[in-house]
């Protein structure tokens, strides 16, 4: 499912996601979130080793257009619950993939757009950022995945002052809450961002993949789990060439690589 405003482009061993609405903050409409579904499918299979998102025409994503979506009726004989989980199904193609995911945020990523910021393993943004739960405004409860994803990033209360309010959050507080991993000036941020970026691309993709994935299942497991899945992953890497050439670098004084294999 490919839409204009969701654009998917590959450089090298790196994936992007940009939204590019203009005129609307980059809010999406109900086939934008099938769109990055599907981009997010595509990306899992790739190749790629990380995935950068962003937002176009300097804003990151206003969550959904909830008054000027032109796709609407195109949704609209569903059940309310069958558009949700397609929400829903959006959110977890972007949290589940195999690879790093960072967020570039720069001016707002609000409501739905806030929630696909904290899909992401990493999230960068500039000085003149701002977040917001903004459905208690809209006399909304929570979605987008941020009911689950902001309490793990900066814990329930203050994730529950952030839910009831609906208040805006500057870049400042968010650096201060923790959601956000660095503040970067504005105009710096694509440069801050392929920094780790391409440290990211020049890692072990195997032995990256299990780590971020021994990470999310880390809130749900128990310490006799997480050895054992420890086990299990340092165990598949021991039988990769990337780990042998790794192991054969440090002996050798020299830089490994890292070719997935």
């Amino acid at each position: 499912m490919s839409h204009p405003g969701v654009h998917l482009t590959y450089d090298g061993p790196i994936a992007r996601i940009q939204l590019d609405r203009p005129g609307r903050k980059n809010a999406c409409t109900s086939a934008m979130w099938g769109a990055i579904a599907e981009a997010a499918r595509e990306i899992a299979v790739s190749g790629s080793r990380v995935l950068v998102m962003s937002g176009a025409n300097d804003d990151f994503c206003a969550g959904a257009d909830l008054v000027g979506d032109p796709e609407i009726e195109e949704v609209r004989g569903n059940h309310g619950l069958i558009s949700m989980r397609a929400v829903g199904d959006s959110v977890m193609s972007v949290h589940q993939l195999p690879i790093p995911v960072i967020a570039a945020v720069d001016g707002v990523a609000v409501g739905a757009g806030f929630g696909l910021a904290l899909a992401a393993d990493l999230l960068y943004c500039t000085e003149r950022s701002r977040f917001s739960l903004i459905f208690a405004k809209r006399g909304l409860s929570l979605d987008y995945g941020t009911s689950y994803l902001l309490p793990q990033r900066i814990g329930l209360h203050h994730a529950k002052r952030l839910a009831f309010t609906g208040e805006i959050i500057n870049a400042a507080e968010a650096g201060r809450l923790g959601f956000v991993n660095d503040v970067v000036p504005d105009g710096t941020l694509a440069a801050r961002v392929a920094e780790v970026t391409e440290a990211i691309a020049a890692g072990p993709p195997l032995a990256l993949s299990m780590t971020k994935r021994l990470l999310d299942n880390a809130v749900n497991s128990t310490l006799a789990q997480a050895t054992e899945a420890e086990g299990l992953a340092q165990t598949v890497n021991f039988s990769t060439n990337d780990t042998r050439d790794a192991m054969a670098a440090f002996a050798e004084k020299r830089d490994p690589e890292f070719k997935g294999q």
